[in-house]
């Protein structure tokens, strides 16, 4: 009898440890972040979305990525090799599952590029694949031409991989990322949380939400009444403020970024390169860095940063209203009763600009007071989403525009997307025959050097032409509260809710 006590006595002893262990692992409190970004998203399909969200919430992955250091590193491809720059052998990583369970083989991998190509013209362009064929986990690419750098465009967060067989896309991307999609919002938020299978190991946080909020000043609220974890782009204004709370980190980073005036070739007016340079000289670059961005910038001369090989040394331009003036003279314009006009008609200007960047706007306003002080009238117009804007309509003159340049160290996206007949950031409609036929040199040329020659020469005419006026080098200005840890600031802008991040 005794002994039969001593039995159950520990048996309750053990059931009570069980239940005590099932309560502390159920109730243990879930580690959760939220991450405050400056553009809202519509769709979440990532062939599709211009705002990248799935990547940068960690749901999808492409098959190469960019690193740090600028240069490209494998992804869900272990490997990749051409001899000749056209017949590409990838071959696709092993034992990488997607969030339904599927595991990702070639044909998978085939099958998703595909459809980003069928969805996305702009995919299409970029990649000028002939044909794909998977075996195993190895697919083989021919592209249309020689194309040495088409690893690179294997980065583009629009080249995702996702299982293509799984319904509603847009809003429940089937990716192989370290996190999966709990719930979409479009223009709110994206609710995703960790999957326990994913190939690199698992996430720190058990769940993230990457909401949207283009209003500096309310990014800059719920940071600091904790309702966010991490902001991108804090009002400029604020930053001395946030750097005195001791419960809040700041980070600048230079960016591969720039800011610039978009010239819509369409226009009446801008289709002139005497205009286009007036416009051009009547930017203080200097005074945008020091009184818009509070120093967070640097001036830009073209759309790369002066350190890539491939930048040439543009010769200094003279600026002003006397120089802007000088060039309206040359190009046939009068100037009448304080107005400058050409055939009779008076010139005014329209210029779109958009919040989700609020130094932009600040910019259009600069140059509107310039415009003015010339003796051209020039009206703001700020729109919603800038990039359906100048994709669907033609009544505008300039534009602001934030661009990323060279996420992937290579100029070859930039150029092709900017200044190609069917470039996906082609919104001003610029065709120029000796440019475009400078870039398919660039696409075609294997040796980096002659490359980096051909791209100093398209960039010498797109900066004698001012196809595009280039502004200031932003910086990316991030805050985040002293819980957060692990958060990197990668220089893409691409990678920002990853596996290794976390909080206290």
């Amino acid at each position: 009898m005794t002994r039969c006590i001593k039995y159950m006595m520990l048996f309750f002893v053990i059931f009570l440890l069980a239940s005590c262990s099932f309560q502390n692992e159920n109730t243990k409190e879930k580690k959760k972040l939220t991450l405050l970004f400056n553009f809202s998203a519509d769709t979440i399909d990532p062939h599709m979305d211009r705002t990248y969200t799935s990547i940068r919430a960690g749901v999808v992955e492409t098959l190469v990525r960019i690193g740090e250091d600028l240069k490209l590193h494998p992804w869900l491809a272990e490997s990749w090799e051409s001899k000749d720059g056209r017949h590409w052998t990838i071959h696709i990583r092993e034992n990488v599952k997607f969030h339904n369970g599927k595991l990702v083989d070639g044909e998978a991998v085939m099958q998703s590029l595909q459809r980003a190509i069928d969805e996305n013209p702009s995919v299409k362009a970029a990649l000028k694949i002939k044909k794909m064929e998977a075996n195993g986990q190895t697919l083989v690419i021919e592209t249309e031409s020689v194309f040495p750098s088409f690893p690179s465009e294997l980065v583009h967060p629009n080249t995702a991989v996702v299982d293509v067989h799984e319904k509603a896309i847009d809003q429940k991307p089937i990716g192989t990322g370290p996190f999966k999609v709990i719930a979409f919002e479009p223009s709110v938020s994206l609710k995703v949380e960790r999957f326990n299978d994913y190939w690199d190991g698992r996430a720190k946080l058990d769940q993230a939400t990457f909401a949207f909020n283009e209003d500096a000043n309310a990014r800059f609220m719920a940071l600091k009444s904790g309702d966010a974890d991490i902001i991108f782009r804090p009002p400029v204004e604020s930053m001395e403020q946030l750097q005195k709370d001791k419960h809040i980190h700041t980070e600048a980073v230079p960016s591969l970024r720039v800011h610039q005036i978009t010239m819509n070739m369409r226009s009446p007016f801008m289709g002139d390169v005497h205009m286009r340079k007036a416009i051009d000289a009547l930017i203080d670059r200097q005074e945008v860095v020091e009184h818009i961005l509070n120093g967070q910038a640097s001036r830009a001369t073209g759309p790369f940063l002066p350190s890539f090989p491939y930048v040439p040394s543009y010769p200094k331009k003279e600026m002003g209203l006397d120089v802007a003036q000088q060039y309206l003279l040359q190009g046939g314009y009068k100037l009448k009763n304080g107005k400058w006009t050409k055939g009779g008609k008076e010139v005014r200007l329209k210029i779109l600009t958009y919040s989700a960047r609020p130094e932009l706007p600040l910019i259009a306003q600069i140059l509107q007071a310039k415009a003015k002080e010339l003796g051209i009238e020039m009206t703001i117009q700020q729109v919603e989403n800038i990039d359906e804007y100048l994709g669907n309509t033609t009544d505008w003159d300039i534009a602001t525009y934030s661009n990323l340049t060279a996420p992937r160290g290579d100029s070859s996206y930039y150029l092709n997307a900017t200044y190609m007949k069917d470039g996906a950031l082609n919104y001003g409609h610029i065709s120029h025959e000796r440019l475009t036929g400078i870039i398919d040199a660039i696409n075609k040329t294997i040796d980096e050097q002659e490359r980096n020659e051909l791209t100093k020469e398209a960039l010498t005419i797109i900066n004698n032409e001012v196809l595009h006026s280039f502004i200031v080098y932003p910086h990316i200005v991030v805050a985040y509260r002293d819980h957060v840890k692990n958060f990197i600031v990668h220089r893409s802008e691409y990678y920002m809710i990853t596996k290794d991040l976390n909080v206290k």
